[in-house]
């Protein structure tokens, strides 16, 4: 019997995706160490701003006698105890107090970047980088591996997704922002950085050392499993991404069978427009896909299916997710999801769902801020809850030992039982 699966004949292409990016992943809140999310090697900023030829307000009412006061206590009785302490110039002092500006909104997301930091910025900005190929962010204020990237230095090496990282080459972490991370972890390849890492679960942590490389982010595969079910691994939403999956769609519809698995777990994200498009292969024209919520500060802006939408509601869809799938991964998960469109399957996923925006404050140092959030179609901030899935799912040390995917196997069990049959 023909499944009736397509609404129409499948015309798998779209227009050439702009090439403006978006914080899906936050620039520096979720960073891979030593390379950037998405195969353009570009970091995700969704948008660079300048106060050029802008009046700026100062503020009223604002007392700034005590910061006067401590800064000539500095500067009449200060001693450098550390021979670094000695060419402090005003300047530095001055992107202190900025910086600490920044560090005062308790957002691990915003970030001012001093000169250095900054030019180490634009190196990434040209994929000037080296590293060990993971992703890291600031989760409940300790420096946290969201997913090592597949066949990377990292991966091999025995991490994992959610370890902690409490020191880098034998220095703490703690207070360590992300960027600062990276500037620790990035380096030459076949140099050697450790990790002294605390795995979920354990009580001990343990020294990880991983020689560090050029980082080929794998972007997606596909294949038809023996039991009908065709299979995605989407690894991450970079600017080749839409062309794959179209593709990857492509393959799918050829193998004539209705039951699909999109693997996001360990995905953390990337360009936002290639998140748009890859939904609205299922969603119809005009419906949310996801939210920018400012605060009031300024209108929602609302981003909506393109509308391809070939499939009919014969298509049995199942997105499997994890700890280590972040921002453009839930925007997808979240939006198949709340439209009834997908089951997920696995674990709650990361909740990096914040956008920033680059303002230049000088022509070498720059504030990384956090403008507005994610909502889901049903409004549901994916950084207050992250995306949590229709069956959760938990693999046992048991299981990872003896390699059992339980995740998968469920999903895989849902399908074939699905309610229509096969």
């Amino acid at each position: 019997m023909r499944i009736n699966l397509y609404k129409s004949r499948m015309k798998l292409s779209h227009k050439n995706l702009p090439t403006i990016l978006v914080t899906v992943l936050a620039l520096g809140a979720v960073f891979f160490a030593g390379i950037k999310l998405g195969e353009s090697k570009i970091p995700q900023v969704e948008r660079v701003a300048t106060l050029d030829n802008k009046e700026l307000n100062k503020p009223e009412n604002v007392d700034f006698s005590a910061f006067w006061k401590a800064w000539n206590v500095v500067n009449e009785k200060f001693v450098p105890v550390a021979t670094s302490s000695n060419n402090i110039s005003d300047q530095d002092k001055v992107w202190g107090a900025i910086a600490g500006l920044a560090d005062s909104l308790n957002d691990p997301h915003t970030v001012f970047f001093r000169p250095i930091q900054n030019q180490i910025f634009e190196a990434d900005v040209r994929g000037n980088f080296e590293g060990v190929g993971m992703e890291i962010g600031i989760r409940d204020g300790v420096l946290t591996v969201i997913a090592p990237l597949k066949g990377t230095p990292a991966e091999r090496a025995g991490i994992k997704s959610g370890d902690k990282i409490l020191k880098i080459d034998n220095q703490s972490t703690q207070n360590l922002t992300t960027e600062e991370a990276v500037t620790r972890i990035r380096g030459k390849q076949g140099t050697e950085v450790i990790f002294s890492i605390l795995h979920d679960g354990e009580k001990e942590p343990l020294d990880i050392k991983v020689n560090r490389g050029v980082i080929d982010i794998p972007t997606l595969e596909s294949r038809l499993l023996p039991n009908g079910v065709y299979e995605i691994n989407l690894f991450s939403f970079s600017s080749v991404s839409p062309d794959l999956f179209r593709q990857a769609l492509r393959e799918f519809v050829e193998a004539r069978t209705d039951k699909l698995i999109i693997d996001l777990r360990g995905n953390p994200g990337g360009f936002l427009e290639a998140a748009l498009d890859m939904a609205s292969w299922f969603l119809p024209p005009g419906k949310v896909i996801v939210t920018e919520d400012f605060g009031g500060k300024r209108g929602d802006l609302v981003h909506r299916s393109r509308g391809y939408d070939i499939f009919t509601d014969e298509l049995k869809l199942v997105i499997l997710v994890d700890g280590g799938s972040a921002s453009a991964s839930e925007i997808l998960a979240g939006a198949l999801q709340d439209y009834g469109k997908a089951k997920l399957v696995g674990e709650k996923t990361f909740g990096k769902g914040s956008v920033q925006e680059l303002v230049e404050i000088t022509p070498d140092t720059s504030l990384k801020i956090t403008i507005a959030r994610w909502l889901t179609p049903n409004k549901i901030s994916i950084s207050e809850s992250g995306i949590v899935p229709d069956f959760v799912v938990s693999p046992t040390e048991d299981d990872i030992e003896k390699g059992v995917d339980t995740a998968r196997n469920k999903a895989i069990d849902i399908l074939l039982s699905w309610p229509g049959g096969n």
